[in-house]
């Protein structure tokens, strides 16, 4: 998304403050990510320098705000308010003590100071009819106004039907195949979708997903991304050469799992980056690192900065007693998603390749059930030895203590009252 306005003086710029209803957290927001996550910094970390900046006028902002929203994949999930950049860090912490301290019914009155979308977008039809007026446009040449759906990132005009057929596609079919509204919100259909083959051969056909994108003209396009058997480890990819660890983790789980230097092919510059295979396709996906976003707050959970890391890094980190939209915890082992540019989560209790167990090389955590492990403690586990540990406080509010170990095959630690052998 590229709507920061670089030149605008900081004392005239605005940005987004935001409030997520998971958990009544308050965040800055940087941007959104290609498949509609938000990406946003707490107020007290080190990434406030790179919050989004808007424009001050009130055009600029409603153009912005009517883009950002219908990027967003679950934009109900969110409030926003708009603040001045200079006081942002400063509202961000006072709104957050709000939070805390307030009632549920007592937040009510924050509707009060949220952006409105609906607002937002009477404004933008009430300027695109003012436009249109002014250009000569009459009513019965107007798109009627029930064609503009607020919900979605491009409209069905906007897309290229010609476009669509010569891949022997049309809306009914995309209908059928439950895509075309993922299409309209900017994501990549979440099946494969047969599509007319270009060998040559009469009614040959290939399995693909799809997606809607702006070119450099700032057109709708359509951009098919074919099936393939299995990706060529045998070749380099953007100048990285595959160990046999990075094939087994990119079949098996879909993510190398570590940050490699790729050849930019246009420019020639070196570039760290993570790699993912899309599962459905097994196309390979690079993401350069300075475009690598990790969450402060997953599920409920408050990540640490080494925890935070570990995931930038592209390893799998086992999290416990995540909230589900449903109001249950559960524990996943995380990991970034070059292709989906976001976390994923595992459930499964062992991450397997192959016939053989190659697991991943799991990072040991800094905390154990809220505390913090020393540095003796973090050695032993590395170790694979066992390691005492007190002060643990259950449930209830009871001290307890007992023997932690890691287990390398789950990618956690363990816990026992008693020590293994007595």
């Amino acid at each position: 998304m590229n709507n920061t306005i670089n030149n605008t003086p900081i004392s005239e710029a605005n940005t987004l403050l935001v409030l997520h209803h998971s958990n009544n957290s308050v965040g800055m927001v940087q941007n959104v990510s290609q498949n509609g996550h938000l990406i946003d910094v707490a107020p007290d970390s080190a990434g406030v320098d790179s919050i989004i900046r808007i424009d001050s006028s009130a055009e600029s902002f409603t153009e912005f705000y009517a883009d950002f929203y219908n990027q967003l994949k679950n934009p109900e999930a969110y409030s926003f308010f708009k603040v001045k950049e200079f006081e942002a860090v400063e509202t961000a912490l006072e709104l957050q003590d709000y939070i805390d301290s307030s009632s549920s019914i007592d937040r009510e009155d924050l509707k009060q100071y949220e952006v409105s979308i609906d607002a937002v977008e009477v404004l933008k039809n009430k300027k695109k009819l003012k436009t249109d007026s002014s250009n000569g446009i009459s009513d019965s040449k107007r798109p009627s106004a029930h064609v503009i759906n607020p919900r979605y990132r491009y409209q069905i005009e906007d897309v290229d039907w010609d476009a669509v057929s010569r891949i022997g596609l049309d809306r009914e079919m995309l209908e059928k195949y439950n895509v075309l509204y993922e299409l309209l919100k900017g994501f990549k259909s979440s099946v494969l979708v047969p599509v007319r083959c270009d060998d040559g051969e009469e009614g040959s056909s290939v399995n693909a997903r799809l997606q809607l994108k702006l070119n450099d003209n700032g057109e709708v396009v359509l951009h098919v991304y074919r099936s393939q058997k299995m990706p060529d480890f045998r070749k380099k990819f953007l100048g990285h050469k595959f160990s046999k660890q990075d094939r087994l983790n990119l079949l098996n789980i879909g993510n190398m799992g570590r940050v490699v230097e790729l050849v930019n092919p246009v420019t020639g510059a070196i570039v760290p980056s993570l790699i993912s295979r899309d599962k459905l396709t097994n196309e390979l996906f690079s993401l350069p690192m300075d475009f690598v976003r990790i969450p402060s707050v997953v599920c409920g959970v408050v990540l640490s900065s080494e925890q935070q890391e570990v995931l930038r890094l592209g390893k799998p980190l086992f999290i416990e007693n995540m909230l589900s939209k449903s109001k249950r915890l559960f524990n996943a082992t995380l990991q970034f998603n070059a292709e989906k540019q976001w976390l994923e989560f595992f459930f499964n209790k062992r991450l397997k390749g192959g016939n053989n167990e190659h697991c991943f090389e799991f990072v040991v955590p800094s905390t154990f059930r809220g505390k913090a492990l020393r540095r003796w403690q973090i050695e032993k586990l590395k170790a694979g030895e066992m390691a005492y540990i007190s002060g643990l406080i259950s449930k209830k509010g009871r001290e307890y203590q007992g023997y932690i170990r890691f287990d390398k095959e789950v990618g956690r630690i363990v816990f026992s009252f008693k020590k293994p052998g007595r």
